[in-house]
């Protein structure tokens, strides 16, 4: 194969996969509503302005198209953080600007969480989005630990948690403020901020 084939056909797969990403993105919002087990293509493309035939070229089902709408919001989620751990100068300040965030997104994309959750809750039942949940539990526990390793820093001091039992508590903290929230606890978005912020400066 030439270099002018390669480049072609570099070309094409990454036009493939950028047409998969705007798909499943845009199919994101009737997903999250109707959750994993009221969800097929047919559903999701009545529901959208997607086309049945757009979503079975570029997915092979309904779980593949799931795992790639999930993975895109939670790896974007997991990179609003970055700011905060780079430019933050005080422990307070770290603390402060990523309990706000983490308040904020529970209050706005909590269907997108229920979503997490729900697929999450599918693997210990199956294989199918087994590789995907590995990959964004580890992207998650990446983050948390970033702002933890940031805090001692700050702090002078380092951290007393590990990174596994760092993203264990901040993800049992975030699923019950989530369970709260869609219960219609007014007060939940609020207890999360004052928990998380609680939790970041109580971490070193």
């Amino acid at each position: 194969m030439t270099t002018a084939d390669q480049r072609a056909a570099r070309g094409s797969v990454d036009k493939f996969a950028q047409r998969r990403q705007m798909l499943a993105l845009s199919a994101s919002s009737t997903i999250a509503q109707r959750g994993f087990a009221n969800t097929g293509l047919r559903e999701i493309a009545k529901h959208s302005e997607l086309s049945h035939g757009s979503l079975h070229y570029y997915f092979s089902d309904k779980d593949d198209l799931i795992a790639e709408s999930v993975w895109l919001f939670k790896s974007e989620c997991a990179r609003r953080y970055d700011e905060a751990v780079a430019t933050s100068l005080s422990c307070d300040e770290l603390a402060s600007r990523v309990a706000e965030e983490m308040s904020r997104t529970l209050r706005d994309e909590s269907s997108m969480h229920r979503l997490w959750y729900d697929l999450r809750n599918q693997a210990l039942f199956g294989t199918g989005f087994g590789e995907t949940i590995v990959r964004i539990d580890e992207l998650l526990e990446k983050m948390v630990w970033s702002i933890l390793t940031r805090h001692a820093e700050l702090a002078g001091r380092p951290s007393t948690l590990t990174p596994p039992l760092a993203y264990a508590l901040v993800d049992g903290m975030f699923q019950h403020a989530l369970i709260r929230f869609v219960r219609g606890d007014v007060d939940a978005v609020e207890r999360l901020r004052r928990e998380c912020e609680g939790l970041i400066l109580a971490s070193a």
